[in-house]
């Protein structure tokens, strides 16, 4: 009797892990809130935009009874509403309240820190320079603080050059709390250099969690050949996280689930890195894990650079 083919073996991978990754004290929060308030007020509770950016999350949650909706005018009367992570303009929670709805803030309490500053900025009489990503919920949620007209968006390191205010005018700048450090770094200098009287904020708006998540990358993605960053393709902090891999010298794709990724991105890899942006849960790294392992002969480490303690009280109609 013949002796059976030896099965092939699997090409040796080494998986470099990044810590911090995935899910933020803000992302945790938001996601408790929602799942709090159906457990308290029964399903439905309507959601005002995604909760956060991750389909995975955001499915999950209509499975036990969320309903996710783009504006308020969708939410029927009589039925709790949350305000997603991101924050709303004030008009949101003062339409809803003129509605007799009872709502709750989901806002990432770093986000509202923004917030406060832009309004204190405002009282001061100062002029704000905004640095963010047009159209993005966190932008359009702070643009909504203050009175039309008192604050400016700056994109790009070339937006300041087309800056029309007067040399002695009165101007602080703030920032979208999920860029790049690197970039925004880059923005605030060309801000200071040609408007040496401007105001920054007390403290750096990037959150820690976007801080230290790029970190993670940039101490990783030298070693790495490939670098996985899970998130989906509408999260800010998960696309800052490609990009710094990028320019960290590693080949990266933005992936949503482990089914995403393609056994040819492997050919000739030795080391893969993987992260997660703060929306992405843990579970979903864990898929990857397993994916590559099914393809390849891993050895895997995880590579700390920090450690994340930071936690967030809840809304008080939730502390029942």
């Amino acid at each position: 009797m013949n002796a059976p083919f030896p099965s092939p073996t699997k090409q040796p991978l080494r998986l470099l892990i990044a810590a911090p990754r995935g899910f933020c004290a803000g992302v945790d929060r938001a996601i408790e809130i929602v799942e709090r308030a159906i457990e308290i007020y029964g399903p439905p509770v309507y959601v005002r935009h995604e909760i956060v950016h991750n389909k995975f999350v955001v499915d999950s949650l209509k499975a036990k009874g969320a309903v996710f909706v783009e504006e308020l005018d969708e939410v029927p009367d009589g039925v709790p509403v949350i305000f997603s992570a991101h924050g709303v303009p004030k008009a949101v929670p003062a339409a809803a309240t003129a509605r007799g709805l009872e709502w709750l803030d989901a806002t990432c309490p770093l986000v509202s820190k923004v917030h406060r500053q832009a309004e204190r900025q405002i009282e001061a009489g100062r002029h704000i320079l905004f640095i963010g990503h047009a159209r993005h919920p966190e932008v359009i949620g702070t643009f909504g603080q203050v009175p039309e007209g008192t604050i400016t968006l700056v994109e790009t390191v070339d937006d300041v050059a087309t800056l029309t205010f007067a040399p002695d005018t009165e101007l602080s700048y703030l920032s979208q709390t999920t860029l790049s450090v690197d970039d925004t770094a880059a923005i605030i200098r060309e801000i200071e250099a040609r408007y040496p009287q401007v105001v920054a904020p007390k403290a750096e708006d990037i959150c820690y969690a976007t801080s230290n998540r790029q970190a993670a990358v940039k101490q990783i993605a030298p070693l790495c050949q490939l670098m996985f960053v899970i998130g989906a393709p509408n999260s800010s902090n998960s696309l800052r996280l490609v990009e710094v891999a990028h320019r960290a010298g590693a080949c990266a794709q933005l992936i949503q689930r482990a089914s995403d990724i393609d056994p040819e991105w492997l050919t000739g890899v030795e080391t893969v890195g993987v992260t997660a942006g703060a929306s992405a849960p843990e579970q979903l790294v864990n898929e990857v894990v397993d994916r590559l392992k099914a393809l390849r002969d891993v050895t895997a480490e995880e590579i700390v650079t920090a450690k994340e303690h930071i936690t967030f009280k809840l809304p008080r109609q939730l502390m029942r």
